[in-house]
């Protein structure tokens, strides 16, 4: 999982090296890099590319291509540790929808915790350091989008192959991304072309791991370590693009985390 976290926070922090890129570009370079590792993987072994559940995987891949584009257009307004402290609000929406559409249940204790983390928002809003209110309606649309695809993936289960699901994703990010940059297409020069590129390796390598660290060890252990994400983006943030984080930030980005790992265990907990 530390392996999955740095890739995505390396990945995180060259979307917010290239914000002369337009979003759309870094998108379409994003599902490029990906495309790469998935598509050979899916013919070796004669895996159906198309799946099973076809509409659910559309919308998967839908939900996918707004939550990486809205996250993306975030980078260009808010400090990159805000910004995925942010987007980590995800699991409260996933939860909602779920309530909805899964008939799950929500605990008290729950609803509490994310009260907890949303008044962490707030805080980071209010007090936080150039928060600014089109980068926050972005993040939280990302965030929003993110639930969806939880929910999703929840209903589709273990009936897909995981590499069927990131394609789909993949692919439509892939056409809409290079659709919507024509008009915005900016040539990179030699090492942009390199960064570019390295966007979608980091991003298979963190899904890689991410996925093989949840296999491999119980979910209240592996799952938690995934936030450690925040500190890393937050010192890069501070050391790589001088970005300042002030007490009130730091305070409600502590109030998420702490909301939703706690919420984690509570899961865990009631699945026993």
């Amino acid at each position: 999982m530390i392996f999955s976290v740095i890739s995505f926070a390396l990945m995180n922090a060259v979307v917010k090296y290239l914000t002369v890129f337009n979003v759309y570009q870094i998108v379409f370079f994003r599902s490029i890099g990906t495309l790469v590792f998935t598509i050979p993987l899916l013919l070796k072994y004669k895996i159906p590319i198309l799946g099973t559940h076809k509409k659910l995987l559309l919308i998967r891949g839908f939900a996918g291509v707004i939550s990486l584009t809205c996250f993306f257009q975030s980078l260009n307004y808010l400090a990159v540790g805000t910004a995925v402290s942010l987007r980590y609000t995800s699991p409260i929406f996933a939860a909602i929808f779920a309530m909805f559409f899964l008939k799950e249940k929500i605990k008290t204790i729950q609803w509490f915790l994310f009260c907890l983390a949303f008044i962490g928002v707030l805080i980071i809003k209010g007090f936080g350091v150039e928060v600014d209110t089109i980068g926050l309606v972005f993040v939280l649309l990302s965030a929003i989008s993110l639930g969806v695809i939880f929910v999703v993936i929840r209903k589709i289960g273990e009936t897909e192959n995981p590499l069927v699901i990131i394609n789909y994703f993949m692919v439509m990010a892939f056409v809409f991304g290079g659709l919507m940059s024509i008009n915005y297409w900016r040539n990179p020069n030699l090492i942009e072309w390199g960064l570019l590129l390295s966007l979608g390796v980091f991003g298979y390598i963190g899904q890689l791991y991410m996925t093989k660290a949840l296999q491999s060890h119980e979910t209240n252990v592996i799952a938690p370590l995934k936030y450690l994400e925040v500190i890393f983006m937050i010192i890069i943030g501070a050391s790589w693009f001088g970005e300042v984080y002030n007490l009130w930030t730091l305070l409600g980005i502590l109030l998420i985390l702490t909301g939703l790992i706690y919420n984690i265990y509570i899961k865990y907990k009631s699945s026993k």
